[in-house]
């Protein structure tokens, strides 16, 4: 089993940008040892005699995949659904600038 010590959760805290008190540490790393735990529990079955699934993607059977049919429908008015935003012009939604 990888080492999930206090060092890996910091690591692993820098990464997705997050503060974490000593306690949600200890949870966060009981957590990931029992997950980890549960993959190499189900890593270890023998699924050798399983028949194949029924999912999409492993052709043990056709998918059809059943679209409803592509009609041209009549939407709401463009004034009543920019009624709705805080600020719109020339026809559009105004939002701050994100890109300089």
């Amino acid at each position: 089993m990888p080492l999930i010590d206090e060092e890996l959760i910091k690591y692993l805290e820098d990464l997705s940008f997050i503060s974490l008190s000593d306690e949600e540490r200890g949870r966060i790393a009981l957590d990931l040892k029992n997950i980890i735990a549960g993959m190499e529990l189900l890593s270890a079955l023998d699924t050798g005699d399983l028949p194949d699934s029924d999912l999409p993607g492993n052709n043990s059977r056709p998918f059809v995949n059943d679209l409803r049919k592509d009609e041209v429908k009549s939407s709401f008015p463009r004034e009543e659904i920019l009624g709705n935003a805080p600020e719109f012009g020339a026809g559009a939604f105004l939002v701050p600038r994100t890109v300089e």
